[in-house]
């Protein structure tokens, strides 16, 4: 209250009735007469212009996640671009004949079969050229190897070509079951035995000058024979031999 008066008397005896102190109490409501001067609101523009955008905290980051952005819209272009021109597909295998050269399931859990295909191999790629690596080939029936591996030569296939390949198999020994020996002996029989042809190996694609990582490559050919007890040579195919390609 003696400090409320004190301030009435100061006001009733100052010598300029315009001017106010201000209540430190309520110094919010105070505001100064008048506009910022000039000078200060020049100084201040030109401060914040005068920082290039290039020395802002938040301005590589920017540009550096344009640039990165901008990099990986160009990449995935090229590559689809090169995947919808060089796009290749996977090549072709087919039976073309059989024969049989022996064949002895009497004796088990050993059987003996010696046989030779004819496998034509096709490169259905206008623009892409294939190579076969560490090729090689088995029979099996009913799941089972009836004969060993054997190694193949390395191939190499131009675009649109097609090559023949005519190895011979078995003529070894091999362990099986006696329920897979007496189930073949039974098909020898009747005149009609499955076999199931499978190559293995890896293959590489090469376009250009641009070769390919390798691919692993598994082929399986279901092929049904025409086959009586104790023939010997070229044996009729029944049907159409279907080649399973994974790679």
């Amino acid at each position: 209250m003696e400090e409320e008066m004190q301030i009435q008397q100061q006001e009733d005896h100052d010598p300029n009735p315009n001017y106010r102190n201000p209540n430190p109490r309520h110094h919010q409501q105070f505001r100064f007469p008048g506009k910022v001067p000039p000078h200060r609101h020049h100084q201040v523009h030109n401060m914040d212009k005068s920082i290039p955008s290039r020395f802002k905290p938040n301005a590589p980051k920017r540009e550096h996640c344009i640039c990165i952005t901008v990099f990986l819209i160009l990449l995935g272009v090229i590559i689809l671009v090169l995947w919808l021109a060089y796009h290749p597909s996977k090549p072709r295998f087919a039976v073309a004949s059989a024969a049989v050269y022996g064949l002895n399931a009497t004796s088990p859990p050993l059987i003996s079969i010696a046989m030779q295909f004819n496998v034509l191999i096709r490169n259905p790629n206008r623009r892409v050229s294939i190579y076969f690596d560490r090729l090689s080939a088995y029979v099996s029936y009913r799941n089972q190897p009836i004969t060993p591996r054997v190694v193949l030569p390395p191939l190499f296939l131009e675009k649109h070509a097609t090559v023949s390949l005519a190895p011979e198999i078995g003529g070894v020994p091999v362990p099986v079951s006696p329920e897979l020996s007496n189930g073949l002996a039974m098909d020898e029989a009747y005149g009609v035995v499955a076999v199931k042809l499978v190559l293995v190996g890896r293959l590489r694609w090469k376009a250009g000058d641009i070769n390919s990582a390798h691919y692993g490559l598994y082929v399986k050919c279901d092929v049904m024979m025409g086959l009586k007890k104790g023939f010997v040579g070229q044996v009729p195919l029944l049907g159409a031999p279907v080649c399973d390609v994974d790679s």
